[in-house]
């Protein structure tokens, strides 16, 4: 019997759910809620996952733009704990709704949103995550070139023959290439296959990063970054401290809007979940910390103190040595730049164009918008960009608060999961958008604009309108939410509120099956609730999903 061979399509599968009935407009296999059988991340999963993200060249930079406004190393440490301390709860709470209805952060918008709301947020992120691989792709692109450069020392005196005005060599864009193909087969990956790259790298990286430590505390007795005093006091001192918080957790602010996309994936109860807001703040201090003994320890055996860890690896003399730690790095970059950029952006571009996107091919294609991004040119010639990309996250404290709040306070907790698939459902809003949505976003984003400008053109004087940005994040995450609660208190949307939640697995047991296996409805009844308790029909509450066949109402839920 001949083989036979499927033929290409351009649209992605779409088997026929509840979810997709009349509106494929809205989704795709890979968009619809997480059957029980796919929720493969446990506990150790998740600690895996979050070890692994953490342990990255960022994280061990996180010390060195402390240092650099004035502040001490202690300063430093204990920043890094509060603002992860702070972001981790926002983290917790809203990849706590990805546990309750298995969907990702794009689908989950857009009950606060509305549905083309949703594309506000969507759009914000989107842009963030394709320029982040790009830039970390590049990084990871370094950690190859110094890996080989321990094998083959020459590797590095090899004739260029680009134009210095491309910002990059041959050699450099070849080991871009290298790293880039490296990428490839992971971005091909289901999540739930990736788990054990993140089990791999949170044992590896962490072992190789204790034993440089190990190197920085045993071969250095002490250096001047200890005993530094800070060199800025009064004011100063208070916008250096709220401008570093920022920065801290402005690198984690995409993961407080779209931690959803991988606890979705989750099979354990939705109260693991808090276990980030010790962990957290434990780890990433842990690994700043790290980050300024390390510095200080190439400072004295150097003279020179290189924050960049690659940089001063590349002092070793032991080529075994460099090429090992290189690779620690290289892990590294890899492990996050598919947790945090291209995990994020496909789950984006497959909300954007769910007919033609799925998870697999929107990691491919953010791969090939990396090349189109070209940056190598991004690093060596535009850092007012980079500037701009760091303090995107001015927008991204307020998108976070808008869900956040709009889950645990307006709705407490109820939402439709299959009215959130459904764009003439409960959700649909005036248009397609929650105008109060908008209006608290922009309200919360406003105050930052003068600073955000001056951080990219630093000739245009904002005078005190500096203040507000330097600690933006945490300013419009607090204006949107005091703004979205009193728009929703004054102009409630009683069109969405439900006497009880609808979750997945519901709508699963009233169809009889879950990918062909039979289930029932008490065999869901526990998963459903995820151990919280259900809460008493509130004022103004309709019934669920008007006017969907909604598979839970023929099941008499």
């Amino acid at each position: 019997m001949g083989l036979k061979f499927r033929k290409p399509q351009l649209r992605v599968e779409q088997p026929k759910s509840a979810f997709a009935e009349g509106n494929a407009r809205w989704t795709n296999r890979d968009l619809d809620p997480v059957p029980p059988k796919d929720r493969k991340w446990g506990v150790s999963s998740l600690i895996a996952y979050w070890i692994s993200d953490a342990f990255n060249a960022s994280t061990w930079q996180f010390g060195a733009g402390v240092l650099a406004v004035g502040l001490t190393w202690r300063e430093s440490v204990g920043i890094v704990a509060l603002s992860f301390f702070i972001v981790s709860i926002v983290i917790a709470l809203n990849g706590a709704i990805g546990v309750f209805h298995h969907t990702p952060f794009p689908v989950i918008a857009r009950a606060s949103w509305g549905f083309w709301g949703s594309y506000i947020p969507i759009l914000s992120r989107v842009i963030l995550a394709v320029f982040w691989f790009s830039i970390q792709t590049m990084n990871g692109a370094f950690t190859v070139r110094c890996m080989i450069a321990a094998i083959w020392p020459s590797f590095l005196h090899r004739p260029n023959h680009i134009p210095a005005s491309e910002g990059i060599d041959d050699v450099t864009l070849g080991c871009f290439a290298i790293f880039w193909l490296v990428q490839l087969p992971f971005l091909a990956m289901h999540p739930n296959q990736l788990r054990w790259l993140f089990v791999a790298k949170s044992v590896v990286v962490p072992l190789s990063w204790l034993a440089i430590l190990g190197w920085a505390l045993g071969t250095t007795r002490h250096d001047h970054i200890f005993d530094q005093k800070a060199t800025v006091s009064g004011s100063a001192y208070s916008w250096a401290f709220l401008s570093s918080m920022t920065s801290v957790i402005g690198n984690y602010a995409t993961l407080s809007v779209n931690q959803a996309d991988f606890s979705r994936y989750s099979r354990v109860s939705v109260r693991w979940h808090f276990m980030y807001v010790p962990l957290l703040p434990a780890i990433f201090t842990f690994i700043s910390f790290i980050g300024i003994a390390c510095a200080s320890a190439g400072g004295a055996h150097y003279g020179v103190i290189e924050w960049d860890p690659i940089a001063l690896i590349s002092h070793w003399s032991n080529r075994p040595a460099r090429f090992f730690a290189g690779l620690s790095f290289a892990l590294a970059a890899l492990g996050v730049n598919i947790s945090a950029n291209s995990l994020s952006a496909a789950n984006d571009l497959m909300a954007l164009f769910p007919r033609w996107v799925n998870l697999r091919r929107g990691q491919l294609l953010c791969a090939v918008f990396c090349w189109a991004l070209v940056p190598w040119k991004i690093l060596a010639s535009a850092a007012s960009f980079l500037n701009f990309m760091s303090a995107y996250a001015i927008f991204l404290g307020p998108i976070a608060a808008i869900m956040l709040f709009d889950f645990y306070v307006i709705h407490r907790r109820r939402y439709d999961t299959l009215a959130l698939y459904n764009p003439e459902g409960i959700y649909r809003y005036r248009g397609g958008v929650n105008w109060r949505a908008v209006v608290a976003f922009l309200v919360g984003v406003a105050p930052s604009l003068p600073g955000f400008i001056n951080s990219i053109n630093p000739k245009i004087h904002v005078g005190v309108g500096v203040h507000p940005y330097q600690f933006g994040w945490l300013l419009g995450f607090v204006a949107t939410t005091l703004v979205y609660l009193a728009l929703t208190r004054f102009f409630p949307p009683v069109e969405t509120f439900i006497p009880r939640a609808v979750r997945p697995d519901e709508i699963y047991a009233a169809q009889g099956h879950i990918d062909g296996i039979p289930v029932s409805r008490e065999s869901t009844s526990g998963e459903v609730e995820q151990g919280l308790p259900v809460e008493e029909k509130q004022p103004g509450a309709r019934n669920a999903s008007p006017g969907i066949i909604s598979a839970a109402a023929s099941a008499g839920l």
